[in-house]
């Protein structure tokens, strides 16, 4: 598939672990050597903020996504190439996805849980067609990957909609298997205008 943006979501914090910020920063340098623009939550803090940090150092582009309400307490990222401000979660989420190839979560809450699940939801129900990744440093998304796992084993999930969600402790790995996921022929619904 053709990346040519990539909706990374993300903690606004650092996080206990030093790899955390590692895997964020090499995330972003990546994403600028490939030429595939960041799209993230506009946040200049945390994982978020390495991320497009790292991406703009390297010469890439970064759009950030940030609801007024949250211009302060997450403090919005004033050297991207580009930040709208919108009005609601809703939407930054809805702008995010319009903007984006596909999605990477990164180590974060329950906002990057939350983000990612519907971003897997969306495409399982076919409102779009686009992989979900996780970068599973340290482990971190083995607990949630086990979820999904069981939620297969126990029928509610099929084995070709776990299929959205990439795995990889690799940052480069997973952009390559992103680059390389095709959905199933047989559950690919058109996008309703």
């Amino acid at each position: 598939m053709s990346l040519s943006s990539i909706c990374v979501f993300a903690g606004s914090a650092d996080g206990s672990r030093r790899e955390y910020g590692i895997a964020a920063e090499t995330l972003g340098r990546l994403l600028a050597e490939r030429e595939i623009t960041l799209v993230n939550g506009g946040s200049g803090i945390g994982l978020m903020g390495r991320v497009a940090d790292a991406a703009l150092a390297a010469g890439g582009r970064a759009i950030g996504v940030i609801p007024e309400g949250l211009m302060a307490q997450e403090i919005a990222h004033q050297g991207l190439t580009e930040l709208r401000v919108v009005g609601s979660m809703h939407e930054r989420k809805a702008q995010m996805s319009e903007l984006a190839d596909a999605f990477v979560a990164l180590p974060g809450g329950l906002g990057t849980f939350e983000e990612l699940l519907e971003a897997a939801t969306w495409s399982k129900l076919g409102l779009q067609a686009k992989p979900c990744g996780v970068l599973n440093v340290g482990g971190y998304f083995d607990p949630l990957m086990a979820l999904i796992d069981g939620a297969v084993d126990n029928g509610f999930l099929s084995a070709d909609h776990r299929r959205i969600i990439v795995n990889s402790a690799d940052p480069q790995e997973l952009l390559v298997r992103i680059a390389d996921w095709q959905p199933p022929a047989e559950w690919r619904v058109p996008v309703p205008k």
